[in-house]
């Protein structure tokens, strides 16, 4: 089998002669062999593991992703970000608490952008609230029907 795992940036890994690959997705840890059907699920932040012809194992951190099987031989990854290493307990660890934390640094970031927001819809609405009561704040002959002074 055929493994590639891309990011916007670059091809992170091009492998030839896999045998074996397991990842994560929202369901569990599963694993794929050769002639496996045709599959796509969403991958979860997880270490992707795989071992070549020759016996040895491979990892690579990806922050969640596609994960695609097509002919039964080609296993491609699309993610946002990816960290090939040889040390598992590390990329478990570091890495992919790294990912956790940008991820829920994201997820704060969101949604103060949309407490801002909707703090702005708020204070619009005040605003043309305010304009259209009655007396509010003053309503003397010395302005016009445009509500500017005269």
């Amino acid at each position: 089998m055929k493994l590639v795992v891309t990011t916007p940036m670059a091809v992170i890994v091009e492998a030839d002669g896999v045998t074996h690959v397991s990842a994560e997705d929202e369901t569990g840890r599963f694993g794929i062999l050769d002639r496996h059907a045709d599959f796509i699920t969403a991958l979860a932040i997880s270490v992707v593991t795989w071992r070549g012809s020759d016996g040895g194992e491979s990892h690579i951190a990806v922050r969640g992703g596609m994960l695609e099987v097509r002919n039964g031989n080609l296993i491609s990854i699309a993610t946002r970000d990816a960290v090939p290493g040889d040390d598992l307990r590390q990329l478990e660890s570091d890495v992919l608490e790294g990912f956790r934390q940008r991820v829920e640094a994201e997820r704060i970031s969101r949604t103060e952008s949309q407490r801002l927001y909707l703090a702005a819809i708020r204070q619009i609405c005040r605003f043309v609230r305010a304009e259209r009561t009655p007396g509010y704040p003053d309503t003397s002959a010395s302005q016009s029907n445009d509500g500017f002074s005269a």
